[in-house]
Formats: structure tokens, sequence, C-alpha cells
């Protein structure tokens, strides 16, 4: 019996042709802010998820397959590429391209239609964002390979957060210079070691971040309902605190960092806002005396002075974050102790405010 596809499932029917006509109008070479979206299924989530927490604390580097709908990636599958990666970066060698071409031919002879559509990565334990390297690899592959995307996922964050920690960007091409857009309250902050800021900051107007969004279809939500129907008792027994603990660990020696970093600053900034409460012409006379002449103007003092208490609180955000990570962690296992190993009936559940 011939049965309609459910709604849920359509996504995945894929249609040569279209692609073929979106290949040729090419309306993102038009606008470099065209694509907003990426929809990941739950097969290749699940893939690249597993691919990177395998990597460890080294970087890992995979591609995805799937199609165009509109302004949408839709990322069907993902493979991963045989590459070596190191604790800061990962590249393709030649090995790598020849498996890839071997693994696309293949999946074409077994009905896997999907084109490549991008390449994903991992940061272990330091954000999805794109580093420098990041940057020029995306631009590459857009330059010769569009339309494609970029996904990052930390697999540290994932297990400390309990939840799949992954970023999707695409580049500006180059001479490109995207509008001045402020944060507003809802932009997420995001945590970024000390040894890697320098190379935040520097390459953050270079791309923007896409939507992402996930699916799965009727058949991949059976099979997930049966492997946690097997696996529920496996899941339950897991302890982040030991799967993670050597990330947990870095992070509060990240933390400590950053204090004393913060704190010496607003130190330095507390001696100077003390200096602009002496009267001016007392104050010019000290500065000439001592050969500082107009080093401490109050414009300058009020930059430095936000820029010190943004620093500050930030460091407090990232303490925070670490704290509401580690008291879930906490109360997990107090939860799961409290009902699977203490027989008493009229046991009471209390946490000191």
């Amino acid at each position: 019996l011939g049965t309609q596809p459910l709604e849920q499932d359509k996504i995945f029917k894929y249609n040569a042709e279209e692609q073929k006509t979106i290949q040729k109008e090419a309306k993102w070479r038009k606008d470099p802010h065209y694509f907003k979206k990426v929809k990941v299924s739950g097969v290749a989530l699940i893939k690249m998820v597993m691919h990177a927490r395998s990597g460890g604390q080294y970087e890992i580097m995979g591609l995805m397959q799937g199609k165009i709908d509109g302004d949408t990636f839709v990322v069907m599958d993902s493979f991963a590429l045989p590459v070596q990666g190191t604790e800061t970066r990962v590249n393709a060698a030649s090995e790598a391209n020849e498996y890839m071409v071997d693994f696309l031919e293949s999946s074409k002879n077994v009905g896997r239609l999907e084109n490549v559509v991008g390449w994903y990565h991992s940061h272990p334990g330091y954000g999805c964002w794109l580093s420098g390297i990041d940057v020029s690899t995306q631009l590459t592959n857009q330059t010769y390979t569009d339309p494609f995307v970029a996904i990052v996922i930390d697999p540290n964050r994932t297990i400390s957060a309990g939840r799949v920690d992954i970023g999707a960007f695409r580049t500006f091409p180059e001479g490109y210079t995207p509008p001045s857009l402020g944060k507003s309250k809802d932009d997420e902050y995001q945590s970024i070691p000390l040894s890697k800021i320098e190379d935040f900051g520097a390459h953050a107007n270079s791309y923007y971040a896409l939507e992402i969004e996930h699916f799965k279809s009727s058949s991949d939500s059976k099979i997930l309902d049966l492997l946690w129907e097997k696996y529920w008792v496996m899941t339950l027994s897991q302890n982040t605190w030991l799967s993670n603990r050597v990330y947990t660990t870095s992070q509060i020696q990240e933390m400590t960092d950053k204090l004393t970093k913060s704190s010496s600053s607003l130190t330095n900034s507390k001696r100077n806002t003390l200096k602009t409460l002496i009267p001016t012409h007392l104050r010019t006379a000290i500065e000439n005396e001592n050969g500082h002449i107009g080093s401490n103007n109050h414009p300058e003092n009020s930059t430095q002075n936000n820029n010190n208490n943004q620093l500050f609180h930030d460091v407090l955000k990232d303490v925070e974050k670490l704290e509401c990570e580690n008291l879930c962690g906490m109360f997990g296992q107090i939860i799961k102790n409290v009902l699977f190993n203490n027989n008493s009936h009229n046991c009471q559940l209390e946490f000191p405010m």
C-alpha cells in the first residue's frame, strides 16, 4: 500500500533540478547576509557530537551533506575526515581530500544525492566561534564551493552544560565592511579563554552567526525512543563531574587567571580615579613635575575605567556560569543518591539557602 510521507519527513525529499536552479541564481553573491538559518538533522548532530567528543582535547574536522532551502542550509548527514588535529587548529591534508572524494562518490552510489554544504570542527573547551585560520578556511570554501557553512562544536561545554554547544557561521567577502550593530540584552555572553581573546577579537567582524534548528524524521524518533528504553539506566548513572573533570579543573584555573588580571586592572583604575579628585591646577603641576603631562585626562580615564569594569563583569559572568553548572551536577548526584541509595521512607531533601 502506498502511503503519503508524514509532514516531518517531507524535508528529506531531494530535488536535484531545484538545487541546480538555486545554484544558478546564486542569490547569496548579491547579499553577504543572505543565509539566515541552519537546520541540522538529529542523525547528523549526533554523529558530529560523538566525533567531537572522541577527539578529546584535540580538534577534529568533518564535512556535512545537505541542500539549500531558500535562505536556509539543511544538513542531512555528516561524515568525519581522517585528519590529525592539534589543541588549537585542524587542517585537511591530501589524504583527507582523497577520502572525501571517495566518500562522496560512494554516497551517490547508495542513493545519498545531497552535495557537501559545509564543514564542521571542534573547539574543545573554548567556545563556538571562528579563529583566524577558521575564517581563512571558510572564506576559501565560500569562494570556490559556495554555498558553504561552517559549524563549530564545543564537546567539553556540551557535557558540562548538558546541551549541545554549537554555532554556525558564514564569513563576509573580502573588502566588505559589515554594518556596526550594537549588542542587545538578548545576545548570549560567550566566555573566551585568555589565550584566545586576541584571536577572537581580531576576527570577530569577519563573519556572522546563523540561527540553528534541529529536526528528525519519524523513523529517527522511533529509533531514539528504542535507544532510550535500552540505555536510560546508563544515561541516569553518568556523572558529568567525572567525565568532564579535566575541563572543570581547567575552568577553575582560567577563572583564577582572569580574576587576577581584572583585579590588577581595577587597582590601577582606582588610582587614576583618585587622581581626578585633585584640583586641576594641582594635578597639572604634579604631572609636569613628574614628567607625565596630560597622561590622566578625564575622557581617557573614563574610557579606561569602563573597560576595566566591563572586564571584571565578564569574569563574574564566567564564574556564575561555572558555579551554576557545578551546582546542577551536584544537585543531580544528591537527588540520585536519595532516590536509589537511601531506604528511609521519611527522608527529606533539603538544601540550605
